[in-house]
């Protein structure tokens, strides 16, 4: 059973990495029809500026701790020394629990050759793994029906675990309104489909270490990037400090 802590508004799940794995394999070996989010700064300033997205994040079955900002400050306001639980880092955990435990898995987002690359990979990683379906669907909006038959055929194709990249919000806001359609534990993952297809590379341990994976990513891509990181991360870092001088003169 993972607990959760209030971190600017949002409530944080701890436990090791280990403790979110084994509780997400069970709900999926249960079938149970749940979501997750993995919270970075990023999600935390969404949520903060929109209170039905903060609802959304709120809501999940977990949110876990991402980003290394939002991992400190659950230590620095709860003195729990919570591990890192990224997207980056649960996509690869899952599909060798997946394997290990016959759980099949449903990719759902992100360009096709992109999730090509994925399952080639996993393919040669996991022979014995199961893709229960492969979906890249439209960039627009889908319509109620269109929703209602995506939940169908997840269901229909046994999938276990669905593994969500629409981007933040979207993909939060698709996995909050499929929460009691799709019999399935669903993980909004984001830029890990990126990752584990070879697309994108990963910031050194060391600057993963020192909170500095944003600025890694901010050279590779400052065009798209730079607002996101610059003026997001600057906005955390102010609620961060509001939230830590109103807790001291609480005290």
């Amino acid at each position: 059973m993972l607990t959760r802590e209030r971190v600017i508004g949002v409530d944080i799940s701890t436990g090791t990495f280990a403790e979110h794995i084994a509780v997400f394999t069970e709900w999926a070996h249960a079938h149970r029809s749940s979501y997750v989010c993995c919270v970075n700064a990023h999600m935390t300033v969404e949520a903060h500026n929109d209170p039905s997205f903060a609802a959304i994040v709120n809501g999940a079955d977990a949110a876990t701790a991402d980003g290394m900002p939002v991992r400190k400050a659950v230590k620095l306001f709860h003195s729990v020394q919570q591990e890192r639980v990224a997207g980056n880092d649960l996509l690869p955990a899952l599909l060798v629990e997946a394997e290990r435990l016959q759980l099949s898995v449903y990719l759902y987002g992100g360009k096709q050759e992109v999730l090509d690359a994925m399952v080639a990979r996993a393919a040669k990683e996991h022979p014995q793994l199961r893709f229960a379906g492969v979906v890249s669907p439209p960039f627009r909006a889908l319509s109620e029906a269109e929703m209602m038959a995506e939940a169908e055929r997840i269901n229909a194709s046994g999938a276990h675990i669905v593994m969500v990249a629409l981007g933040c919000p979207k993909q939060e806001r698709w996995m909050a309104a499929m929460k009691g359609r799709v019999n399935a534990v669903m993980l909004g993952l984001g830029g890990a489909f990126l990752l584990y297809a070879g697309v994108d590379s990963r910031a050194p341990k060391w600057m993963r270490d020192l909170s500095l994976e944003w600025l890694y990513r901010l050279a590779l891509e400052p065009g798209r990037l730079w607002k996101r990181y610059l003026v997001t991360n600057s906005v955390f870092v102010w609620l961060f400090a509001k939230e830590a001088v109103g807790r001291l003169f609480s005290k």
